[in-house]
């Protein structure tokens, strides 16, 4: 019993790790690049069209939301589309619900339909969303090595859909393909055209700017897929399409039908047309021809529409720049957000997205612009720097933003957000002038506070203190707080100018009543100049006796000889050569020094003799040594 429960679990064992290793096989075939088989290889005319594939699947990459209103990513399809590391085109197919789009792309494969898409009448149907082909077709695009994808998409006017859907379903099939095949059974209808609206704005918003482009516009195929062409020519009846339709009753929808139309023809040499026949009368059975049972025209003309899809496509290009997997996710996620942005997918969104970096910059150029500004400023200065550097961005903004409609939100972005850069300007401008004009402030507030304690009070010094505070206030103090300090300032110095003159008159008189009795002892003990002496004496006999006499000193003020005193002492005490309130003390001291000198050594060489005779000791002619009598 044992061994053959030992055998059982071998058994089991080997089954495991066969069906592990087949499903090992199968994955790296589906998702990864696969060497080169021989008999599986397909090439295509001189195209350099070649795939190699055993077995392989397709994948969503993008699905509906819950409420089939909006679009969400699908991680299983985008794991293996990040892999690819060469520049990356895409085929899309677009059109109406049940019009044969999965078919038309396993014979662009050349794949049955078991083997490639799901095709709607023998299953339930798998395409929800937007579906990729697994396995990358290689193909050499003007010596560049390129790996193009199939992309299925969901059909159009189908049942439980709001035609929000459908428009996001076309407008992220166009912005994604390099070659966007619109394929349409039989004719091409009104609602067709309006189909293409999305498209048109595309254009209008995108599109004709040389290098610079958003991205590069999908090549527009015209597919129509009917027997009879009524001696026309596929482009003929694209052309008939498009022509104005009259609209004499002024309709609406007519009106903007038509402008679609006008678009479409200016798009004319990004668009190309092409028949193609029925395959076969029963077309339920399809899936199970081979290319012999086909009709020999279809066949022929499929194989012409392989060659002009391989010579049309080109890989795409974002900002100028080709995409490999990684970038070709990222841009998708990119689009799929602003589709999603809105109730209805719109361009306005789309420009947004493009211009949202190009923003970014020129709000960066603002800034370095304004950086370069010394703060502070006056208003009316930093409102023209403002101007200029708005300007700048503005004019860059212009030179590369995308979009010529829609843009106009994205510069209203832009002015925006330049303005709250702004709002911070004025706002580092009111502090740096609050704090220039207060330091001008306490500066000329500390040079007033000092001319009103001057050792020699000097009307003339505390006008020129006066004036220099005002120029330099006035010269230096800029910005928006000038003018409250200005006030501040005008009240301070009228307040200092008027304490000076009223202490000016007094602290005046109380000095030269001193400085009188000084001159006085310095006349009559140490220089002994008696005109000084007596000078000394007329100003304190003046100045004591005038008081007393008119019982005040404020009405000695308005006398003129007080006038000419207070002149002299001006121009003895501050003149622009000569400050003697700075001076004073060191000529004081200096003026000490020579009258020691003279007293201690002028005695010895001259004699000891005054000035005039009333001070002279010596005797008198004669040497008469009399004493004097009484």
């Amino acid at each position: 019993m044992e061994i053959s429960c030992r055998v059982l679990a071998f058994w089991i064992f080997l089954c495991l790790f066969a069906s592990g290793s087949s499903s090992i096989e199968d994955f790296r075939q589906a998702w990864g690049w696969r060497e080169d088989l021989g008999k599986g290889g397909l090439l295509l005319g001189d195209y350099g069209w070649k795939r190699s594939w055993h077995k392989s699947i397709c994948f969503p990459i993008v699905e509906p939301d819950p409420g089939h209103t909006k679009l969400r990513l699908s991680r299983e399809g985008l794991e293996a589309i990040e892999r690819i590391t060469t520049p990356i085109a895409a085929v899309g197919v677009i059109g109406p619900y049940r019009s044969g789009k999965s078919f038309l792309l396993n014979q662009l494969l050349s794949l049955s339909c078991y083997e490639g898409f799901g095709v709607g009448h023998m299953r339930d149907t798998k395409t929800k969303g937007m579906w990729v082909w697994g396995t990358p077709i290689e193909l050499d695009i003007d010596g560049v090595k390129s790996s193009v994808l199939y992309i299925d998409t969901e059909g159009f006017e189908s049942i439980g859909k709001s035609n929000v859907y459908d428009d996001r379903i076309f407008a992220l099939a166009t912005i994604l393909s390099s070659v966007l095949i619109y394929n349409l059974p039989e004719t091409i209808r009104e609602a067709d055209i309006s189909r293409l609206s999305f498209a048109v704005e595309l254009a209008e918003e995108f599109y004709g700017r040389g290098q610079d482009v958003a991205f590069e516009p999908a090549k527009l195929l015209w597919l129509i897929q009917r027997d009879f062409l009524q001696g026309k020519s596929v482009q003929e009846m694209v052309d008939e399409a498009l022509r104005h339709v009259p609209n004499h009753d002024g309709d609406r929808n007519i009106e903007q039908v038509n402008q679609i139309r006008d678009s479409l023809a200016i798009m004319g040499d990004n668009s190309t047309a092409f028949s193609l026949p029925q395959p076969h009368i029963q077309r339920t059975k399809l899936c199970d021809m081979k290319d012999g049972e086909l009709d020999p025209t279809y066949v022929q003309k499929r194989d012409q529409l392989k060659e002009l899809v391989a010579s049309i496509i080109r890989p795409k290009i974002v900002q100028g720049k080709l995409l490999n997997g990684k970038e070709f996710v990222a841009f998708l996620k990119q689009i799929l957000d602003a589709l999603n942005k809105g109730e209805i997918p719109s361009t306005g969104s789309l420009v947004e997205v493009f211009n949202k970096g190009i923003l970014e910059r020129c709000l960066k150029l603002y800034n370095e612009r304004m950086g370069k500004v010394a703060l502070p400023l006056s208003e009316i200065s930093l409102l023209e720097a403002h101007e200029e550097s708005r300007g700048e961005a503005m004019k860059a903004f212009d030179e590369q933003h995308f979009g010529r409609h829609h843009a106009k939100k994205s510069v209203m972005t832009l002015d925006e957000e330049i303005l709250k850069v702004y709002k911070n300007f004025i706002l580092a401008n009111e502090y740096q002038s609050s704090k220039l004009c207060e330091a001008l402030y306490t500066r000329c507030e500390d040079k007033m506070d000092q001319l009103q304690v001057l050792r020699l009070p000097s009307m003339a010094k505390f006008n020129a203190g006066f004036l220099h505070c005002n120029q330099s206030f006035e010269k230096e103090c800029v910005g928006p707080s000038k003018i409250n300090y200005g006030q501040r300032m005008t009240k301070m110095m009228q307040k200092s100018r008027s304490l000076f003159i009223k202490e000016y008159n007094h602290r005046l008189f109380n000095w030269l009543v001193a400085f009188s009795l000084f001159m006085v002892v310095v006349g009559r003990f140490i220089i002994k100049f008696i005109l000084l002496e007596i000078g000394a004496w007329v100003l304190f006999i003046f100045l004591e006796t005038y008081t007393r006499m008119f019982w005040s000193a404020e009405s000695l003020y308005y006398n003129p000889v007080w006038h000419f005193i207070v002149g002299t002492w001006e121009t003895l005490v501050y003149s622009p050569i000569l400050d003697l309130d700075r001076w004073a003390i060191p000529i004081t001291f200096l003026a000490a020094i020579l009258v020691l000198y003279w007293r201690c050594y002028g005695r010895r060489k001259h004699g000891s003799r005054g000035l005039l005779p009333l001070y002279n000791n010596n005797n008198h002619k004669g040497g008469s040594n009399r004493r004097r009598s009484d």
